[in-house]
């Protein structure tokens, strides 16, 4: 399992996918590089207040901010925006589609940052530059395991190497549900909550089954047989079946498994001969959705038994 926590992503590789337009053409940006998932609206700093300053985020600035430089003389907007970029900020972009005058983009060329216009409303682009930031800055980790979409659910399928994972995959894919990753799963955490799954570029689609080698799950079971990503709802633990170990019978108490800071739910299944293992990885995940939905069939039962009981005592009164 190898986990990765720090990282960047290069400004011009953040920033192609959205509408935005360069206005310093003469400010190379190949070497920028974006840290931190967090963005800046300076507020403060356009009123010459630099305590606390994080000049490390992309800079965004709408409506307001740009309504307030307009109204500063011409000096003291020299003065505030030469303090400002001499920070060597990763970028500054104008919401709304607002041009900076010629003293700011003269400005950010002088010191190297970049400067940016989109026509996107402030709050929309933070919202879609939030996200980008999001997905490429997210703590990331991989580890040994197939992922599987069952009935919505994403089903991280774990074990020793030989146990039956790809073929539990496999016939998981033959009963309608879809691939998401087989070997090595790249996971990353996107938010405080979620863990989305997906497969390495190089073994996308690839599915490997001992005695067959490798098939392509894509090729040979259509599209609709693979997906490219998924939330990872619970963890499935196959182990070698052994009659002095204790299984959980009755699933009263959930068990976790910590995977980059979050408790997902963990089931570990007994192998032995004879069992469905792609039959019982459904009967996991529906179940699984049953109890997020509300109801959980082992308290159901133990509600009953209670009932049971206390009718059975009152009759003996």
């Amino acid at each position: 399992m190898e986990e990765t926590n720090h990282k960047s992503v290069p400004l011009d590789k953040l920033l192609e996918s959205l509408d935005v337009t360069k206005l310093t053409p003469d400010v190379d940006t190949s070497h920028i590089v974006v840290k931190t998932r967090e963005i800046n609206r300076p507020g403060l700093q356009l009123t010459g207040y630099f305590d606390d300053f994080v000049y490390d985020r992309v800079m965004v600035l709408g409506k307001v901010e740009y309504n307030y430089i307009r109204h500063l003389s011409v000096e003291r907007r020299i003065e505030v925006f030469d303090r400002i970029f001499s920070y060597h900020g990763p970028c500054m972009i104008f919401c709304r589609g607002q041009l900076p005058s010629d003293e700011i983009i003269a400005l950010a060329t002088k010191h190297g940052v970049p400067l940016y216009m989109t026509k996107t409303m402030t709050s929309p682009f933070m919202g879609q530059i939030i996200t980008e930031l999001g997905e490429f800055l997210a703590p990331e980790m991989t580890l040994h395991g197939v992922l599987v979409d069952v009935y919505g659910e994403g089903v991280l399928i774990q074990g020793e190497s030989g146990i039956g994972k790809s073929e539990a995959a496999l016939e998981l894919i033959r009963r309608g549900h879809r691939l998401v990753a087989d070997d090595v799963v790249v996971i990353k955490r996107i938010n405080e909550k979620s863990l989305i799954g997906s497969a390495p570029s190089i073994t996308k689609n690839f599915l490997e089954v001992r005695g067959i080698g490798i098939i392509d799950a894509k090729t040979l079971f259509g599209v609709e047989s693979i997906k490219d990503s998924q939330k990872i709802d619970m963890v499935v633990r196959l182990e070698e079946w052994n009659k002095d170990m204790e299984f959980d019978r009755l699933g009263m108490k959930d068990e976790y498994i910590n995977l980059l800071g979050l408790d997902i739910v963990c089931q570990v299944l007994p192998i032995r001969p004879g069992r469905n293992l792609a039959v019982i990885v459904e009967a996991a995940a529906a179940n699984h959705r049953q109890k997020k939905m509300g109801y959980n069939a082992a308290q159901e039962l133990y509600r009953r038994v209670q009932k049971n009981m206390e009718e059975k005592k009152a009759k003996l009164k």
